[in-house]
């Protein structure tokens, strides 16, 4: 049986540098299920096919693995191309279809398989792995989150200001979180962390702490 730590939250919270500190802590493998929807929104592009209308035959070309935490494309490493912000407007309408989540949903759990994982996402508490003992919402407020993607290189337009970060983060905040399926929200037994005003390390201690509680 794997054990796995399942980190939620929005965009810009700070999960993912958590998240990977705390399974460099703890020895876990990392896993950033993002990474697949970003994928998938790369490959849609290259293919000249709108990223909010995938189909069955499309996905069945799409051979998705984990290895630890890198991700293969159809035998291919993936890497920076999936950070570009077309990109990541791409995931989020991907994330929001049915068919895409169900054939992603195993993807998700084989990462798992005979390892411990600290896996990251939007639905990992509640959907990939409800049964997790370890279970997080990270969070922030959004002016935080925007100062940090701000300051992200690659994540955004070299043109964006301030202003039209927070409007496209409290865009994708609604969306994520009013979609039918899968929608963004913290599990009934998930430890929400604010991570407002802190530090990674005071972040990563917190949840270690509580992880080896929970052993």
């Amino acid at each position: 049986m794997s054990t796995v730590v399942a980190i939620d939250g929005p965009a810009g919270a700070g999960k993912s540098t958590v998240a990977r500190l705390l399974a460099d802590r703890m020895g876990y493998a990392y896993v950033n299920t993002g990474s697949l929807y970003r994928a998938l929104a790369w490959s849609a592009k290259r293919a000249g096919i709108d990223p909010g209308a995938l189909t069955a035959e499309f996905l069945a070309q799409q051979q998705l693995e984990f290895k630890g935490a890198d991700l293969y494309l159809n035998g291919n490493l993936t890497g920076a191309e999936l950070r570009a912000p077309d990109i990541a407007q791409g995931a989020s309408l991907i994330s929001k279809q049915k068919l895409v989540r169900d054939h992603l949903l195993p993807v998700q759990r084989n990462a798992a398989k005979n390892c411990w994982i600290v896996m990251e996402g939007r639905d990992i508490g509640t959907v990939i792995f409800p049964d997790a003992k370890c279970k997080f919402f990270v969070t922030a407020t959004p002016e935080e989150r925007a100062r940090r993607r701000m300051a992200q290189s690659g994540e955004v337009a070299s043109n964006a200001d301030f202003e039209a970060i927070l409007a496209e983060i409290k865009e994708r905040d609604e969306r994520d979180s009013t979609r039918e399926i899968a929608p963004l929200k913290p599990a009934d037994d998930s430890v929400i962390v604010d991570t407002t005003g802190l530090s990674i390390d005071e972040v990563v201690e917190k949840l270690a702490a509580l992880c080896t509680a929970a052993r």
